[in-house]
């Protein structure tokens, strides 16, 4: 149980075939954005972590990034967030202050960053079955 007990909650952010593309989103910076989201994990003093993956699906509704819970915010309760079209400062910075507040499970949300929560892949697809 050890290090998974003490889990930071964790941003994951897609940099597959369409986030994190200067080609799809042209005029963007996504480099500082990951950037900025590395620099502030560090600064949390282990608050939270940053990491990156290759794709997670939903390239329509990209930049995607995932806000994973803490082991204190998931036995609280906390599920993983999915954060579509997280391309704009204002929203990354929504997302580190919710991170380093504790994310799911411990903190609420910002109310303007619920406007961008998308269902995870596997769950749209299991609507569309029903």
């Amino acid at each position: 149980m050890g290090a998974a007990a003490r889990r930071p909650c964790t941003v994951v952010v897609c940099r597959g075939c369409c986030c994190g593309d200067a080609r799809k989103h042209p005029g963007y910076d996504h480099a500082w954005q990951l950037e900025r989201l590395r620099a502030a994990a560090v600064a949390s003093d282990g608050a939270f972590q940053v990491r990156t993956t290759d794709c997670l699906g939903p390239c329509d509704q990209a930049n995607v990034m995932v806000v994973q819970p803490s082991a204190a915010g998931r036995r609280a309760g906390g599920r993983a967030t999915w954060v579509g079209f997280a391309m704009d400062d204002d929203c990354t910075e929504e997302i580190l202050d919710w991170a380093a507040a504790g994310g799911p499970g411990v903190a609420e949300p910002p109310v303007t960053l619920e406007l961008q929560f998308i269902r995870p892949p596997r769950e749209a697809r299991a609507r569309g079955r029903g």
